[in-house]
């Protein structure tokens, strides 16, 4: 039998983060960051982090790509990474899929694991 699959993914959200919410168009800067917890292709749960960064004129990714790694996060669905952020997210063994912005959270999680699938 095989062992499950847990992961975790974040994403990049618009408001108040959750399944309901919408993906951001910016990532360093995101309101919140939706993260949800996968095994076995089903969702199991959902945390909203509101972003330490949201303000910071420089610097956000590499702040959000370390809250991100002390949370545990295996994968980010995002619009648009800058060089920073997507360095630093590759060194620390996290994969990216690019999303489309305003997406539903829960319909994007749902493709990505389509995608994953693949």
């Amino acid at each position: 039998m095989d062992s499950p699959k847990k992961f975790r993914i974040a994403i990049a959200t618009n408001e108040r983060g959750g399944l309901e919410d919408t993906v951001s168009e910016v990532f360093g800067r995101a309101n919140s960051f939706t993260i949800v917890d996968v095994e076995d292709d089903e969702i199991k749960g959902v945390e909203v982090i509101q972003n330490p960064a949201v303000s910071y004129k420089h610097g956000a990714g590499p702040i959000v790509v370390k809250m991100l790694v002390d949370l545990g996060v295996s994968m980010v669905l995002a619009t648009e990474l800058g060089p920073g952020a997507s360095a630093l997210l590759e060194q620390h063994n996290i994969a990216k899929i690019a999303v489309k912005p305003g997406s539903s959270v829960s319909e994007t999680v749902k493709n990505a694991l389509v995608e994953i699938k693949k």
